[in-house]
């Protein structure tokens, strides 16, 4: 008697509407993936975020959410529901907490709709967890626990061995990267000097400019990476620079900005979505954090040094500093960041300049405040 073939399961993601958000939700993809590689995982997403889920192998379908961020649109989305019924989806995981973005899987009739309760959302989920921050404080724990079964929503998961990572083909993006600019033979260092949040989680414009002109003068060869709202800021460092970085800022698709992170020898941001992505591309990075948590959102990464003073306003989580003054950014000068470089750098490039310096380069990891002194010598 032969066997009916068993098909395997399906499960619906419904993504968040952040690169960061989205990028963070790769480990969530990998965990569901290690408890059952046949399990089938489509995504729901806008439309700007098919390059970066292209990249995440995980993925077997990207559907398109035609909706702007915030849009209610209940008869649309019910609609976009039913059109999904024919997928015949075991699961959905839905990662936002609104109540709007339950609408789809229910109309959709999937009959595991999984997520936070978030708004209220009895009903619409019928597979809904009651978040514990204590437990989860960090995203990363929040989604990867939905891949679990309720009963063990309050098992700890080890978020590190799910870490996400983006697979770029770097002889493709090489070519690309032609009608952009040349990679020169020289470190890359990338700046990231926006955050689509908003001001407050930015690092000043002229503080960017000063470490450009340190590290052009140290001949490396710098690019300003961003989308058009932070197009301002580049040209503010372009003046302080007197043009000295390649500017990007807005010129560049998403994938186009990540095949720029997958080349770059250093990039700094702000908390921002480029920040993820570096993160992702395990490059080396500097983290700048001011109003934000690196405890709820941290670079996923052991190449990520986050920088963060945390000042007793901060985190406020808010769009503009509710105080004015932009102190948890402000205090945070380039001279804090100049001191942690040369951890940073290719080590091994730094080795070959001389063996003694890696005595000197483990002291200074063990002595923080020698590091400025060891920059100056040999950056």
């Amino acid at each position: 008697m032969k066997l009916a073939s068993i098909s395997p399961k399906k499960i619906l993601i419904v993504s968040p509407a952040w690169i960061g958000d989205i990028v963070i939700a790769q480990s969530l993809l990998k965990y569901i993936k290690h408890r059952n590689s046949e399990t089938i995982i489509d995504v729901l997403a806008p439309a700007w975020s098919h390059e970066l889920y292209s990249v995440m192998p995980e993925i077997n379908e990207i559907l398109t959410l035609p909706l702007g961020h915030g849009q209610f649109q209940l008869k649309k989305r019910w609609q976009l529901g039913k059109g999904l019924r024919n997928k015949k989806y075991h699961q959905a995981i839905i990662l936002p907490n609104s109540w709007k973005s339950g609408i789809i899987p229910f109309a959709a009739r999937i009959p595991i709709r999984t997520g936070w309760l978030g708004e209220i959302r009895f009903g619409l989920l019928n597979d809904w967890r009651i978040l514990n921050k204590k437990i989860y404080p960090m995203m990363v724990q929040r989604f990867l626990v939905l891949g679990n079964n309720k009963a063990l929503t309050n098992k700890s998961l080890d978020w590190q061995a799910f870490q996400p990572h983006l697979e770029i083909n770097l002889n493709h993006a090489t070519t690309k990267l032609k009608s952009l600019f040349i990679i020169e033979e020289k470190p890359l260092l990338v700046l990231c000097p926006g955050a689509a949040y908003g001001p407050a989680k930015c690092w000043p414009a002229e503080y960017f400019a000063e470490i450009a002109n340190y590290k052009k003068s140290k001949a490396w060869q710098i690019v300003l990476l961003g989308s058009k709202s932070d197009e301002s800021m580049g040209h503010t460092i372009q003046k302080l620079t007197k043009n000295a970085c390649i500017n990007l800022i807005g010129k560049t698709s998403l994938l186009e900005a990540l095949n720029v992170l997958s080349f770059a020898t250093l990039v700094i941001s702000n908390d921002s979505g480029l920040m993820h992505l570096t993160a992702a591309l395990g490059r080396p990075l500097i983290a700048l954090y001011g109003s934000s948590s690196p405890e709820f959102t941290p670079p996923l990464s052991v190449k990520a040094k986050i920088i963060y003073l945390k000042l007793s306003c901060s985190p406020c989580f808010e769009r503009e500093c509710p105080l004015v003054h932009f102190n948890c950014l402000r205090q945070l000068t380039p001279q804090i960041l100049l001191s942690n470089f040369v951890l940073w750098i290719n080590p091994r490039q730094v080795i070959q300049e001389n063996d003694f310096l890696l005595t000197l380069l483990i002291h200074c990891i063990e002595q923080p405040r020698y590091s400025l002194k060891l920059l100056n010598v040999y950056a």
